[in-house]
């Protein structure tokens, strides 16, 4: 194992919304006998609403406030010892504070999952408030994938198989 993760043993899953950072995550953690946690999950377990009710009602400033101290106390349990494979939301990343964050307390890796694939995958939801216009979702995925690219790795999600994705984490020289 990479001495940054025996240091943080935390590996944080960045990229879109749709691209499979939750399944990966829990397949991942499974895998390495890690705790897996889903940040969106946590959010909405400690505020007690749904992700699309904070941005309905309070905003999206207000979310990505509430988004980041829940990253806070992800990473002092990481930075305690307690490994974590961490799916992020899809703009978690995107913030300097996040993304020092996570870069100074594991690894990250992007999931790097083509729009069309993604575009399938969230059509029918309506938790997602920031997929709820097509137009948005397509312009949001190009001007986010240049955040994404600031991962520590990058792995292409080329089908619906989580299990290859995850085997392909597996794969990256951190083990």
């Amino acid at each position: 194992m990479i001495l940054k993760l025996k240091r943080t043993p935390g590996i944080y899953l960045v990229g879109f919304m749709g691209s499979g950072k939750s399944t990966v995550g829990r397949i991942l953690a499974d895998e390495l006998g890690w705790q897996f946690l889903d940040l969106d999950e946590e959010i909405e377990r400690e505020q007690g609403t749904t992700i699309a009710s904070i941005f309905d009602n309070l905003g999206e400033a207000e979310f990505r406030r509430v988004e980041s101290e829940a990253l806070r106390r992800c990473v002092r349990a990481v930075q305690s010892g307690r490994p974590r494979v961490v799916s992020l939301g899809g703009g978690a990343f995107l913030s300097k504070e996040n993304l020092d964050l996570v870069t100074d307390n594991g690894v990250s890796v992007w999931l790097d999952c083509p729009l069309p694939l993604i575009e399938r995958r969230v059509a029918s939801f309506t938790h997602r408030p920031l997929a709820r216009d097509p137009n948005r979702l397509r312009h949001l995925y190009e001007i986010r994938r240049e955040g994404y690219a600031r991962a520590d790795y990058r792995i292409e999600i080329e089908d619906d198989n989580p299990a290859t994705a995850a085997a392909r984490i597996l794969a990256l020289p951190l083990f």
